[in-house]
Order: C-alpha cells, then structure tokens, then sequence
C-alpha cells in the first residue's frame, strides 16, 4: 500500500513501442509500480506506434494490474523516444517525474530512495545501474554515475553524466531547459547537458538502483555513419550554448568521434574502459530505442 503525503507524488512515464518483449515489458512494468516501497501516483504509459498483439495483450495486463490510476497514451504512428517523452511528460499531473523503461528492473527502494533526494530541492536525479543481459542474477557490469555537482558538471563536456532509465526531475525545469529535442538518438545527453547549463540543481546516487538490459548487438550499434552524424550535432550543439569550450569540441570530436568508427570488438573494449575510467575519475550509452545514448 502506499502511504504517500502530498510531497510524495510523482508521475511514472514509461514508453513502450513495437520491438519492446512482452514479457520484459511486465517485468518492467510491475518492478516500477507494485514492486516499489513507494509506488508511483499514477503511470503515464506511451505507446510509441502500433504494436503487436502479444505486447497489446501485456500493456492490457498491466494496465488491469496497475495499482495506481494509468492513463495510456498511444502515437498513432512511431515518432521516435524524444517524441514520446515529450508527450508523456505533457500527459503527467505532477511536477516530479521517474522515467523508466520497457526492458529494465528497478530494485524495490528506487523511488524511495530518489523522492528523498529531491526533498532537499534537486531538480534532476540520476541513481547507478547494473547491467544484464537475460538473467538479472548474472550481473555483466556495474555503472556508478558521477557524485556532486562539481563532478557532474565536469565530466558532462564529456560524456552524459546521467543513466537516462533511472533518472527522477522536475517537469517544470525539464521544460523551462526545452524539453527532449530529436537530435539523432542522444536526446538525454542534450537535455541534461542544457537542464544544467541553465542552473539546475542535479545529483547522483551512486548506488545501483536499476537492472538495465545490454540487447544484443549494442556495440555494433554504438558505431557507424549514422551515429558519427548524431555524435556531430550534439557537439556542435553543445557548443553553440556555450556549454563546451573549443577545445573541448574538438576534443569531443576526435575521441567521441572516431569511437564511431573502429571495429565492434575495439569499441566495446573503449567503451567499457571509458566508463570505468569516468566514473573512477570524478555514466551511458545505448543506441537502442528507450537507452540512454551519450
């Protein structure tokens, strides 16, 4: 049951689209609602799209099994994560929202854990992940994010400093920075990157408070044209606020940049080393749909 004040409310927004696994999709689904000391207010759940049967059977499912009131939204037609966000976020009734996705876990003390961290006024909070890819007992990593706001800021010239599937916010701030723009599958890293450059107040928890599902082919997806052109304008963006210096830009670009182009078994090796390195210093990246993808 859920005991909630006033000050405890907050919105769950979840997407779901076509590709998402119906049984991963209610593992989610239950993990983030009656698996939670504190159980969201309401869900906010997105469809992205058609999808088919099995999975309309699943959201149905859960829909039944919602403890909560759940307002389902549905895309006609596929638009893409930043799309949907945007209007799940303009669907959601209260300022605080947790973002969650179709494939991931929360552990039972996620939402607790983050309402008690945006008590003391932060707008944006970000927890630490474990990273699976079918058994949630056989753990394959451990991502813990940045600490501080010094720190955070630091490493977001960078790298996005936050896990997107575990972050909690404030509508309101997420709007005042202009919300998820579509800027070629980093959509987060953009967000959070101009939500603190405008003085939001931000914070990591360092302790892993999600399961998050690596899909096959990750790596080869993290590579390629496509993304070098995505990894472009997000530099170039970046920039164009002022958020990065020059030589950062041009830092960005030469490693960011030519990360996009080495063979999948080189970049798998970068890519766990400059997490691991990043994190130790002072964190991620997906290209699938609904993954963080800094």
């Amino acid at each position: 049951m859920n005991n909630e004040s006033p000050d405890q409310r907050f919105s769950l927004l979840l997407p779901v689209y076509g590709n998402d696994e119906p049984s991963q999709f209610e593992r989610a689904f239950a993990s983030a609602t009656t698996g939670q000391s504190l159980v969201p207010s309401e869900v906010v759940l997105v469809q992205d799209g058609p999808i088919p049967a099995e999975l309309e059977l699943a959201v149905a499912r859960a829909t039944k099994s919602c403890p909560v009131p759940l307002n389902h939204v549905v895309i006609d037609e596929q638009g893409g994560l930043a799309q949907a966000l945007t209007i799940g976020l303009e669907r959601c009734s209260y300022d605080i929202v947790a973002r969650m996705d179709a494939d991931d876990v929360a552990l039972s003390e996620r939402f607790a854990r983050q309402m008690a961290k945006m008590a003391e006024g932060y707008d944006l909070v970000g927890t630490g992940m474990y990273e699976f890819a079918d058994d949630t007992s056989e753990v394959l990593g451990r991502r813990t994010p940045p600490v501080g706001a010094a720190a955070i800021a630091k490493y977001a010239r960078f790298h996005d400093p936050f896990n997107h599937p575990t972050v909690m916010y404030r509508k309101a701030v997420v709007a005042n920075a202009g919300s998820y723009e579509d800027i070629g599958l980093m959509e987060d890293y953009w967000l959070f990157a101009r939500m603190i450059h405008s003085g939001a107040r931000v914070e990591n928890l360092p302790d892993p408070l999600v399961m998050y599902r690596v899909g096959a082919g990750a790596y080869a997806r993290r590579g390629g044209k496509r993304q070098f052109e995505a990894e472009w304008n997000l530099q170039r963006a970046l920039r164009r606020i002022g958020f990065t210096t020059r030589l950062q830009f041009a830092r960005n670009i030469a490693m960011r940049g030519v990360y996009r182009f080495v063979p999948v078994g080189v970049r798998r090796i970068l890519y766990r080393r400059m997490i691991q390195r990043g994190f130790s210093d002072v964190s991620s990246e997906s290209a699938s749909y609904g993954k963080a993808s800094s």
